[in-house]
């Protein structure tokens, strides 16, 4: 990890060694606690951050569902993360990294009565798949480890508690030698990465799962935008473990992983190997809204 100056806790900046917790914390041994993960791209006009307000919206309503009460505001962690990445100065893209957890002083499951507390990270960080995947895709194991299911836990908050399968999940792919994992759902249809939303591409059309249970993300909503600009149909159904295996292309969406072509599922060459035509077309309009070449779009770009 490349450290940063500092580290935002509770409206002060802290060094980024200083900021501490204590082992007691009760986020710490009940894994309530939220998070968002945000970008921010170098772009002609200085770092921008890539749609702050829907982020930040998401992160105080994965807090509401959890019972977490923050002592910020929406427009206090928007502004936080705005003086953060401009006290850091950082000259490469950054990712941004809210939490709001429960701290020390209260011990047992019932949390009500735990502090809370609210902290920032940021520091560069590239692709999170690597360079070579988003040019080349990479390959992706079906896991035996299902996405939570409705019916036992909240699958649109985005909480600490909801990525232990996640975990599992691409410890399983990559001690398999695969570079990623894809989760089924409860039902034995494909539900997502393990923090990524999945596409596939057959006969022109584009075809991405409901999310009935899973994140409302904030990147595949962009990927979708997108591809209607450029006048593809976009289909939100369920998709089966054979239909992945037969598609044209296939690609993962999330913040980290941007728009990362998948060329080979379980062993299955997806399309020709490579990355796809329609893949890239969706790709190039993704990084031409985040480096703030598409007008249309700027506003989705918080400058710093």
């Amino acid at each position: 990890m490349n450290k940063a100056k500092y580290i935002w806790m509770d409206g002060e900046f802290v060094s980024w060694d200083e900021a501490k917790t204590h082992v007691l914390s009760h986020t710490l041994h009940y894994g309530n606690g939220v998070f968002e993960g945000t970008r921010a791209y170098q772009t002609d006009k200085g770092l921008a951050i890539f749609r702050l307000r829907d982020h930040t919206k998401r992160l105080l309503n994965s807090a509401k569902c959890v019972l977490i009460t923050p002592k910020f505001s929406l427009e206090q962690l928007e502004n936080a993360q705005i003086e953060l990445l401009r006290k850091n100065e950082f000259k490469g893209n950054v990712y941004l990294r809210p939490l709001i957890y429960l701290g020390y002083g209260v011990m047992g499951i019932y949390h009500i009565k735990a502090p809370v507390n609210t902290t920032i990270a940021s520091w560069e960080w590239g692709a999170y798949l690597g360079e070579e995947g988003l040019a080349k895709g990479i390959k992706v194991k079906i896991s035996s480890f299902v996405r939570n299911p409705v019916k036992s836990n909240m699958g649109k908050v985005k909480a600490a508690a909801n990525y232990l399968n996640s975990q599992m999940a691409k410890f399983e792919a990559i001690d398999a030698g695969y570079e990623e994992a894809l989760l089924l759902d409860d039902d034995g249809f494909i539900a997502e990465g393990s923090g990524e939303c999945f596409f596939i591409v057959r006969d022109g059309k584009i075809i991405t799962p409901p999310n009935d249970n899973s994140l409302e993300s904030i990147t595949q909503d962009t990927i979708i935008k997108l591809a209607k600009d450029l006048d593809l149909e976009v289909l939100r159904q369920r998709i089966t473990r054979d239909e992945v295996y037969i598609a044209d292309e296939a690609f993962f969406t999330g913040t980290a992983a941007e728009v990362t072509p998948v060329n080979n599922v379980d062993g299955r060459i997806i399309g020709n190997g490579a990355r796809g035509e329609i893949t890239k077309k969706l790709q190039d309009a993704y990084f031409d809204v985040v480096y703030g070449r598409n007008p249309k779009y700027e506003y989705m770009l918080t400058y710093i």
